[in-house]
């Protein structure tokens, strides 16, 4: 059942980032969603073994960078190493946004936010956060969709 949620629910790919003290980190993710306008309010769900989950609980930010098609590329450079054991960032582009999080150079928009909420959702944790900084950096872009098999089909 979960391989075909995987394959047949169709979800933009972004790469979460958060700046905790001197530690930054971000690993792709696919289940980001809005849930509110009045705030307006992001949730990103998150595994509690990722190295970014830790820095989320103590920074209490995290920021969503959502990546245009042509950027597969960066999407599995932040999703198959853990910063547990490697620095994402080392050689990547970035600025920061308003509290700090990685604005990667390559995203077409991101969006800051304070979390305000933590809820265990099965063997992730789901991460509310109000939106504080937020900004379209390239107009017209076409978002990174997952697709089961661009990430682990066959080569």
């Amino acid at each position: 059942m979960q391989e075909l949620i995987t394959k047949t629910v169709p979800t933009g790919i972004s790469v979460v980032t958060v700046r905790s003290g001197d530690k930054i980190n971000g690993m792709t993710a696919a289940w980001v969603t809005q849930v509110s306008f009045k705030p307006a309010m992001i949730a990103a769900s998150i595994a509690p073994q990722r190295y970014t989950h830790g820095l989320i609980e103590k920074s209490g930010y995290f920021c969503i960078n959502a990546l245009p098609v042509e950027s597969k590329d960066v999407a599995k450079h932040f999703g198959f190493k853990s910063g547990h054991k490697t620095d994402k960032f080392k050689g990547m582009r970035y600025t920061n946004a308003l509290k700090g999080s990685p604005v990667l150079e390559s995203a077409y928009a991101y969006i800051e936010c304070e979390v305000v909420h933590a809820y265990e959702a099965g063997d992730h944790t789901l991460f509310i956060g109000t939106i504080i900084d937020s900004s379209e950096l390239k107009e017209n872009a076409n978002p990174l969709i997952f697709r089961w098999n661009d990430f682990f089909g066959k080569k």
